[in-house]
């Protein structure tokens, strides 16, 4: 799929070792007890499928059939960088082309193999133990990693759960139940709409076509940018700050179909956010301090190279997600109910644009027609 006479653009085996490696251990839980939390975990994802369900109004009559896992924080670097290889096939293909042709492309494709395969395991090695929960849309089937028919698998990372219920001092099963609630909305997402998933495999793959694929003007843009971070001046590093990598190595293309890309992805993290919040008052009696407590975590942040590190990588992005989906479903709810807010799932041609996600009134006036309703 990635190699050429035996090179290949991204050695994933390094790139899983690697991960495995770095990954910092997780706290301290004895043998019975992590039986019983991964149990726990088990049970409160099975019991969050009917609590989304009647509060979203969406999936009921879909049959899930998309595994979940608990896994440690090397097991999430495993799925992800299969995850990574399914959706990356085609992009590396074109970047193989590329170099097909030129002097030492063996000997040069294994070695950057393997200089890809440790960067993309230290990445991962940094996520694994920031991620709760993932709901992986697209997630190719292995042996040790089943995903199901459609494309999909529920992750729940064991070790960061508990760390974070330890120290915001919460009950643990109010907060192991509410951490599954947001990740089944996910799963229900897209279970309940058929066609998203391939709407969004769609908008990345367009995305990644317009990628300049010349490895070495990529890498140097890559290097230039972790430059201005390291080495430059310092308004050179506040600049570099406000920008992601993505934000670093895309085109001008790129641009547009990213803002339809965050749009959706806002829609999805906002839709889970409001609905983890919404369902939790029946069935998580200690939601409001769990809220307060994350929600205060989420905004101190921690060392300074963390705070680089998540704008680089576009993290905090992904936290603008939450805020900006939130305030629109919320407010799309408000004005036409739940039903009127889950017209936003019938089409591509529904779903709000990137001006839609901060002007919910808008989207409500094109989707419902001026005055708002059906």
């Amino acid at each position: 799929m990635t190699s050429f006479r035996g090179a290949e653009m991204v050695d994933w085996d390094l790139a899983v070792a690697t991960a495995a490696r770095l990954a910092r251990p997780g706290p301290e839980v004895g043998r019975d007890e992590a039986r019983a939390v991964v149990a726990e975990l088990r049970r409160h994802a099975k019991a969050s499928e009917e609590h989304v369900r009647a509060f979203t109004r969406m999936g009921g009559d879909v049959v899930h059939d998309t595994p979940v896992l608990v896994v440690d924080r090397p097991g999430w670097a495993k799925a992800n960088v299969a995850g990574f290889r399914e959706i990356l096939r085609p992009l590396l293909g074109k970047m193989q082309e590329r170099r097909a042709g030129r002097p030492g492309n063996a000997v040069m494709g294994a070695l950057g193999g393997k200089v890809t395969g440790v960067e993309l395991g230290v990445l991962l090695s940094f996520l694994a133990s920031r991620v709760l929960g993932q709901y992986e849309t697209f997630a190719p089937a292995d042996g040790e990693l089943p995903g199901g028919a459609d494309g999909g698998r529920l992750l729940l990372v064991a070790p960061n759960i508990v760390q974070v219920e330890r120290e915001l001092e919460v009950d643990p099963s109010d907060f192991r139940l509410w951490v599954c609630l947001h990740e089944e909305t996910h799963r229900t997402q897209f279970s309940a709409v058929p066609w998203l998933r391939d709407h969004l495999r769609g908008e990345i793959q367009t995305f990644l076509a317009e990628t300049d694929v010349d490895p070495g003007q990529m890498l140097e843009r890559i290097r230039d940018a972790a430059q201005s971070l390291v080495g430059g001046r310092d308004d050179d590093r506040d600049a570099a700050e406000e920008r992601s990598l993505v934000d670093l190595v895309q085109t001008p293309a790129q641009r547009e179909v990213l803002g339809r890309i965050t749009a959706v992805m806002s829609l999805l993290e906002g839709h889970a956010d409001y609905v983890m919040d919404g369902v939790g008052p029946e069935v998580v009696g200690s939601v409001a301090e769990i809220r307060e407590k994350f929600q205060q975590r989420r905004a101190k942040g921690a060392s300074r190279m963390d705070l680089v590190l998540r704008k680089l990588l576009g993290l905090d992005a992904k936290l603008r997600q939450y805020r900006d989906g939130e305030r629109f479903v919320r407010a799309v709810v408000e004005q036409v109910g739940m039903d009127g807010f889950n017209r936003a799932w019938t089409s591509p041609n529904t779903l709000p644009t990137p001006a839609e996600i901060h002007a919910p009134s808008d989207w409500v006036a094109r989707v419902h027609g001026a005055g708002g309703g059906d």
